[in-house]
């Protein structure tokens, strides 16, 4: 038995550790420098003042112009290159956009339109980079619906490349030189991303996923086999570990110290995967909303002079619903919001607590609310991160009014008064996964991410150990081979 398990460590460790020494490596970067993303904050921070003088046709006559039969599931009114446009979102995430004064939908974007949506998000000197389908920096499925895209090259100084839909024309995706040069080392190898948008895309998930299952049994075989060897009382030598030769030595010792560190990380990493699909709780799920014009909606010009009589200059409209009713959610650039009923100049800054907990019960029909609570700062299951890590492009918006459900799933639903959007939606599976996942793997926890350098610390010193774990593995492994 014990000769099986020494082999299993051996060949797995031969085929894994170049694999592990990269994850963690590449993990490090990741700390400080992400994979490139558009936040939101990004995109309204960016965005001009709707000028209500200029603008635009009334939403029920702009979705005139979709096709008969479209479902529209969000619907904003947003400046693109400076010109007021709809940009509806559709089933099967697709995307139209709807000219704000003509009504009449847009074709596609041309080079020339794209730098000059590029030249309106950042209004510098602009180089046209052509159109990619994917590339090294948009490897996300939320960019399918708006390929292929265009590249701009921004004269900045972050030497910013942005990334511009061909089907609505909006820039979609930002990443300056220093992502671009970390990120070779970062997110682009942690995730294994060279193996993406060639002909392994397909095969991508699953080598991630037996991969990383590969590992973790390596690291256990190891821990075990590292314990196994490990003696109370020394050896002839002098030593508790067996082994004479310096890198063999240091790889059980080191294995010793930072094994069940390394088995946690890749174990995490595997289940960030949502392998086999474990995490989904199953049930029905709530249906997707679809927008709806009211009769009595006002002008957009008339929205926008309501609001700006009460104060506010809005960039962005986008048309919302909270159970039966339809409201208008403003968004300025500096990132304030404001509700506004459709047929009625009343703007107001949130939803009453009656109105939430009426709409969230309706999302589950079939199971009881069991606990209501307005919450006032973050805790373990809602929290927010930087803006550079995978999750800090997430709206996690302080209050929040929590709902726990008595369904099988035991869902919680976390809704935003200032919109009436469910931000978080957590089930039994979902909060374990938040240990499993996050918590081993990020060390997501709120006292740490509040004391640092003493998170950075801890996670590099792991880091580190975990590198010169797999290193010494590659080591060993290579001069077995050599004397094979």
């Amino acid at each position: 038995m014990k000769r099986y398990l020494y082999l299993a460590h051996r060949w797995l460790g031969i085929l894994l550790c170049v694999f592990m020494a990269l994850w963690f490596l590449s993990g490090v970067v990741m700390m400080y420098v992400g994979y490139p993303k558009l936040t939101p904050q990004e995109h309204w921070q960016r965005l001009p003042v709707l000028d209500g003088g200029a603008c635009c046709l009334a939403a029920g006559e702009a979705l005139a112009a979709l096709p008969t039969g479209s479902v529209v599931r969000t619907l904003r009114l947003t400046s693109i290159a400076g010109t007021p446009v709809y940009v509806a979102t559709l089933d099967k995430n697709r995307f139209a956009a709807i000219d704000g004064r003509s009504g009449a939908l847009r074709p596609l974007a041309d080079a020339a339109l794209a730098v000059q949506s590029a030249q309106a998000f950042m209004p510098v000197m602009a180089t046209y980079a052509g159109l990619v389908d994917e590339d090294a920096w948009t490897h996300s499925r939320a960019l399918d619906g708006h390929r292929p895209l265009h590249r701009v090259d921004m004269q900045d100084e972050a030497r910013t490349r942005l990334y511009v839909s061909s089907v609505t024309g909006e820039v979609v995706r930002d990443a300056t030189l220093t992502e671009r040069r970390w990120n070779w080392i970062g997110a682009w190898l942690h995730w294994l991303y060279p193996l993406r948008g060639g002909w392994l895309d397909d095969w991508w998930s699953g080598i991630v996923i037996y991969s990383s299952l590969a590992a973790t049994v390596l690291g256990l075989t190891g821990l075990w086999a590292g314990c196994l060897r490990w003696r109370r009382r020394p050896y002839a030598s002098g030593s508790h570990s067996p082994y004479r030769a310096p890198w063999a030595r240091w790889h059980h010792w080191l294995g010793l110290a930072f094994g069940g560190l390394v088995v946690t990380w890749i174990a995490s990493g595997l289940f960030s995967m949502n392998p086999w699909k474990i995490f989904d709780a199953g049930g029905p799920r709530s249906p997707m909303p679809v927008v709806q014009v009211a009769d009595n909606e006002m002008s957009p010009a008339a929205m926008l002079a309501c609001l700006e009589q009460a104060g506010f200059a809005a960039s962005e409209l986008s048309w919302v619903r909270l159970a039966d009713e339809s409201f208008i959610l403003a968004r300025a650039a500096g990132g304030g919001s404001r509700l506004l009923p459709p047929g009625r100049c009343a703007p107001f800054h949130e939803h009453d607590q009656a109105s939430l907990l009426a709409a969230g019960a309706a999302m589950l029909p079939h199971a009881r609310v069991s606990d209501i609570f307005v919450q006032q700062a973050y805790d373990w299951h809602y929290y927010s991160r930087v803006e550079h890590t995978m999750g800090g492009h997430q709206n996690r918006p302080l209050p929040v009014l929590r709902l726990q459900f008595d369904d099988p799933a035991q869902t919680w639903l976390y809704l935003d008064p200032r919109s009436g959007a469910v931000v978080q939606r957590l089930n039994s599976h979902g909060r374990v996964k938040r240990w499993l996942f996050a918590l081993l793997h990020s060390w997501d926890w709120q006292p740490l991410l509040a004391s640092r350098p003493l998170w950075d610390i801890l996670l590099i010193v792991g880091s580190l150990g975990g590198f010169a774990v797999s290193v010494s593995g590659v080591v060993l492994g290579w001069r077995r081979l050599c004397r094979r």
